[in-house]
């Protein structure tokens, strides 16, 4: 059988994300450090970032960088674990909506996300390079990346009113789909899945396929439900 498609392996891998590493430089020195990104329904990075940080000192001068997305390892060796790393150009931006999805990924960042020194910036992948594990890599261009912008304009149009149904009419149905006892509610959704929310608490689950519309996201949580119920 062959691999599945790279750039949507690499897709999930960026959506997933929890924490990454951004690489930054100064004066032609590469810089590494921990970030917590997010992914706006397009899958530009979205990062909170303090001014006092060097890494943000560095993308203020220089915006061109890098993120390093991993997933689980396979074993013990950690090279068996798959990972993207996209480039981009950083740009500092004010926009509520995006915000907000920010901190739906990252509750917890709510504590400091309106300090005056932080802000919400974005990276527009232009490019990366996946491993899905030794001898399973691949270059990606940005059109290898990018979500459909028809299906990211149609479900963001829809996103309010599929969460709100889902949050109230089917809470079980989440809870099962999240696989983890508890009050799941869902918080984000987008042609590759979704984003549900226990307390701080937030997972990602991943459709099977990309999806185009308010239908096929619906399809698609039928599916995961009916799959974690007869598990």
């Amino acid at each position: 059988m062959s691999d599945p498609a790279p750039g949507w392996e690499a897709r999930k891998l960026l959506r997933a994300a929890r924490v990454g590493t951004l690489a930054s430089a100064a004066d032609g020195q590469p810089f590494a450090s921990l970030v917590t990104p997010a992914c706006a329904p397009d899958l530009s990075l979205l990062l909170l970032l303090s001014d006092l940080s060097e890494h943000t000192r560095h993308l203020r001068i220089e915006p061109r960088c890098s993120v390093l997305a991993t997933g689980v390892p396979e074993g013990a060796n950690p090279q068996t674990a798959p990972r993207v790393t996209i480039t981009g150009l950083a740009e500092r931006l004010v926009d509520t909506a995006l915000k907000a999805r920010y901190l739906v990924i990252h509750p917890y960042a709510a504590l400091y996300a309106d300090f005056g020194d932080f802000s919400l910036w974005r990276i527009r992948p232009s490019g990366g390079h996946y491993v899905g594990g030794f001898a399973r890599a691949a270059r990606l261009r940005a059109a290898d990346l990018a979500p459909e912008p028809a299906a990211v304009e149609a479900i963001a149009a829809a996103e309010v009113g599929i969460i709100a149904h889902c949050n109230a009419d089917h809470p079980g149905a989440l809870a099962a789909i999240a696989g983890l006892p508890g009050d799941w509610r869902m918080v984000a959704v987008d042609a590759d899945g979704c984003d549900l929310a226990q307390g701080e608490r937030v997972i990602r689950i991943h459709w099977s396929a990309p999806v185009a519309d308010a239908h096929g996201v619906r399809h698609e949580l039928i599916r995961l439900a009916r799959e974690a119920r007869a598990g």
